[in-house]
């Protein structure tokens, strides 16, 4: 799989947009970029290709390891730094700047980020469980039942569902297109949701899987 380049970004919100035909689509708002070269990884020297980025100046609390290490970059105290691996890292230089012009409209991107957390939740919120009855005299509603027999196995299976912790995962979202791109706000617009909640951070990135259109595009040629 071809490792494609990208940005880090906020999640502003969602909203709509009317397209040409009249007919409103719903949004994320991503506030992609700038984010500066904070460092460039190559096989030869560091066993794989790999951009490191920044994102978002930071002006308290940079320890003396993290403002040597923008020092040598020679670029300000960033917030946020993530390293994105590709196929080849040639062309790219230290200090140098990516912005969300590498996007354009129609384009397909990939969004990861952090979904939102739910906290502890019961198995029927959790897993869609179906509950038993709801009416009257019922001694069984949103319990967990039986988790498994008694004299064999005589244990829980591994990944059983059961009540716990539910959100906060890394998720990534694929083929997401873009609407339309503001490169003076630094804006992206695209299709739909997003991983986690508004002011969360993600990472967009070219896509990378081929929808069943360019499939079958591909497939006739």
């Amino acid at each position: 799989m071809a490792l494609k380049e990208g940005l880090i970004g906020r999640k502003m919100g969602m909203t709509q947009v009317f397209g040409e035909d009249g007919k409103h689509v719903p949004v994320t708002v991503i506030q992609a970029g700038p984010c500066p070269v904070v460092e460039v990884r190559e096989k030869a020297r560091h066993g794989y290709n790999a951009l490191q980025l920044g994102f978002e100046p930071k002006k308290k609390n940079v320890t003396k390891p993290q403002a040597g290490h923008f020092k040598k970059a020679g670029i300000p105290n960033l917030r946020v730094l993530r390293e994105l691996r590709l196929e080849k890292v040639d062309g790219y230089t230290v200090g140098q700047t990516l912005t969300v012009e590498m996007f354009s409209p129609d384009e397909l991107v990939d969004v990861s980020g952090v979904s939102k957390g739910k906290g502890f939740q019961g198995g029927v919120r959790r897993y869609g469980w179906y509950g038993g009855d709801a009416t009257h005299g019922s001694m069984f509603h949103r319990a967990p039942g039986s988790i498994g027999a008694s004299s064999d196995p005589s244990r829980v299976w591994p990944g059983h569902h059961l009540p716990g912790r539910m959100g906060g995962d890394h998720r990534t979202v694929l083929n997401v297109r873009v609407i339309r791109v503001f490169p003076e706000q630094n804006l992206l617009v695209v299709r739909g949701a997003v991983p986690g909640p508004i002011g969360s951070l993600v990472v967009v990135r070219k896509s990378v899987k081929l929808t069943k259109a360019q499939q079958r595009q591909r497939k006739a040629e």
